[in-house]
Formats: C-alpha cells, structure tokens, sequence
C-alpha cells in the first residue's frame, strides 16, 4: 500500500504531499485521518519551523472522494456529513491555529475541500496551470472546510458569493488578480518556490510569526477593541521574548540576526 501522506523534513520546513494521486488527492477518511495527525504532530515538533502542504500529481486536492460519499448515501448512513466536524473542521482549525506558518503549494486544480484548505493556509504559492473551483454547489452542497469565512476575507464577500454560487473555475493569474494566492510560479515550479519560501521563513522569528497569526485571527473575527486588546497582549509576549532581543541586538551590532523561536 502506498502512503496516502507523504512527509519530508529540510532545513526546518516540513513538507506534507497528500498522496492519492489517482483520485486527484481527494480527501477520503483515511487521507483526512491522516492529515489531521500529521498537522498537529508538526505543530509539536519544535524543529518544525515552517509548513508545506500540496499535491502528488497534477492536482493538489479534489476535495472530498465523491465515491466514498456515494457509498455512505447508498448504505443509508444517517449522517453521511458527520466528516465535516468530524475531519474537515478539525485539519482547518489545526491549519490555522498553526503557531507557525503554513504555505499551501497549489500544483494544479484545487476543488471543494481542496480548494478551501489552501485559503485555510496562511500564504498560497500557485503553479501557472493551476486553478480553483468551489465546487459544492455543483453537487447540490453548501460550503464548508471553512471557505465561508475564509474565502471573504481574501477575496471579498461579492466575488466569493460568485465563486460558491456560480462554481466557475479561476485560473492562476486570475487567482493573483483577485488576491486569492501570494504568488504565481511556472508549471512544475509551485513546491520549490514555496519551500524556499517557507525556508526563508523557518530561519526568521518563528515566535513572532504565531503571535502575528494570533492577532490576525482574532481580528478577521472581532471588533477594533477587542483586536487592539489582542495585538497589546501578542505584543507583550513577544517583546519578551529571546527572538526580539536578538533581533534589536543584530540591528545595533549591523549583523544578521540568528532567530531560535524563542
């Protein structure tokens, strides 16, 4: 049998690659089962640093394996949605809450599911022939996975009703039009201009990066009061820590600052 999820560890990054690659990495309950260990093993680890996630093959993620769910609706399961709170809420808490950051790598087409765990990640890195399709309504769904509260606040409450309501396809460069990915890369380039990426990022101040995730978080979901509560608390806490001091050192000394996370 072959790894459903494969995992690689360089110079503090670690790279996640759902691996089904003949079902275009759709999400069944092995793979979902699988990722939701792997992220919180990640968010553990202190080598872990910065995190990739993509695709074997020419897609990142179907979103969910339509034949598994047609075998729970033709077995008369009673709740053939239980998946959502069950695996797809929990890999999108677990992405979010990341204490440190997450890239999504999207090598090729992103649907459904698929599509909304790389909005969940905190940058997109897109290879020119990949593309985003919301697909649920096309199978008579609503969203989930997150989407309705993450998709808005990238690309805006109009145009993210559009893309739920109409399900058409957005292209790369439309996608970095629009601000739906950071970045566009060749074709075949997507996971080595994001892991370069998220190397840069595992040798900088990894503690700021999970406190500027906190307050950002926070903010997409409360008022002014409460975000300039939040930001005064992360602040705080990462004034005192190890990787400042170092930092404010370096700039003084003119040198280059050695972050440890702390």
């Amino acid at each position: 049998m072959t790894d459903v999820l494969l995992t690689e560890d360089t110079a503090g990054v670690r790279l996640l690659t759902l691996n089904r690659p003949e079902s275009f990495n759709s999400f069944d309950v092995e793979l979902k089962q699988a990722l939701i260990t792997a992220l919180r093993e990640a968010a553990a680890d202190d080598s872990v640093r910065a995190l990739v996630i993509t695709g074997a093959g020419k897609a990142f993620c179907a979103g969910q394996d339509l034949k598994e769910h047609v075998a729970l609706l033709n077995s008369g399961d009673p709740a053939p949605l239980n998946t959502v709170e069950e695996h797809y809420n929990p890999i999108i808490r677990a992405v979010t809450s990341m204490p440190k950051p997450v890239i999504a790598a999207v090598n090729g087409t992103a649907a459904g599911a698929g599509a909304s765990l790389a909005y969940a990640c905190d940058l997109r890195v897109a290879a020119a022939n990949a593309k985003f399709l919301m697909a649920f309504a096309n199978v008579g769904l609503s969203t989930d996975s997150g989407a309705s509260w993450t998709l808005p606040r990238l690309i805006g409450y109009g145009r993210a009703m559009e893309l739920l309501l109409l399900a058409e396809p957005v292209a790369a460069e439309e996608a970095l039009r629009i601000g739906m990915v950071n970045r566009v890369v060749d074709a075949g380039e997507a996971v080595a201009a994001a892991t370069e990426l998220a190397k840069r990022m595992a040798a900088g101040p990894t503690s700021a990066y999970a406190r500027i995730k906190e307050a950002m978080l926070a903010a997409a979901a409360e008022g002014l009061a409460e975000a300039l509560a939040v930001e005064a608390g992360a602040q705080a806490e990462a004034g005192a820590t190890a990787d400042h001091r170092e930092a404010v050192a370096a700039f003084v000394e003119k040198r280059t600052p050695h972050f440890t996370g702390h």
